[in-house]
């Protein structure tokens, strides 16, 4: 290897839980996201963790088969917050990290918007493949102190 190596620090703090694959699971998560962003003292957005979050959680739980449990993984970085959702169906989501080129998703329909959010709204987003299915992220950075709530 030429040079120094560009790695982010060890998480300081993570959360790993199996989630049912049932609507249920969303609200868990939202509220594990919550208390784990509490703990850090340089925090990210909470409320954008919370959302983003339940959209992957929401999105694992509709677009995935079957009934085995998913996974979320929440790190606390020095950086901000990295979360992950774990399911069990290898296939990539949709327009995760590239838009679709039909364009902005129709107005009057209830769906469609969670990965455009997760896009717009993260520092950065994507997927990759596990053992058992893949494993969607996003990541969100450390506030100002200045910008956090009192």
């Amino acid at each position: 290897m030429n040079g120094p190596a560009l790695h982010e620090p060890p998480a300081p703090a993570s959360w790993r839980i199996a989630l049912p694959h049932s609507a249920a699971a969303v609200p868990v998560a939202r509220a594990l996201v919550r208390t784990a962003l509490a703990e850090l003292e340089h925090a990210a957005d909470s409320d954008t963790a919370e959302l983003l979050t339940a959209e992957l959680v929401a999105n694992a739980v509709e677009h995935t088969a079957g009934d085995a449990p998913i996974e979320l993984v929440v790190e606390l970085l020095p950086t901000g917050c990295h979360v992950e959702v774990h399911d069990p169906d290898p296939a990539p989501p949709g327009d995760l990290t590239v838009p679709d080129p039909s364009g902005a998703p129709d107005p009057w329909q209830e769906h469609g918007r969670g990965l455009l959010l997760i896009r717009a709204l993260s520092s950065a987003c994507g997927h990759r493949p596990t053992e058992s299915g893949k494993a969607v992220w996003f990541r969100l950075p450390a506030m100002p102190p200045q910008w956090r709530p009192a």
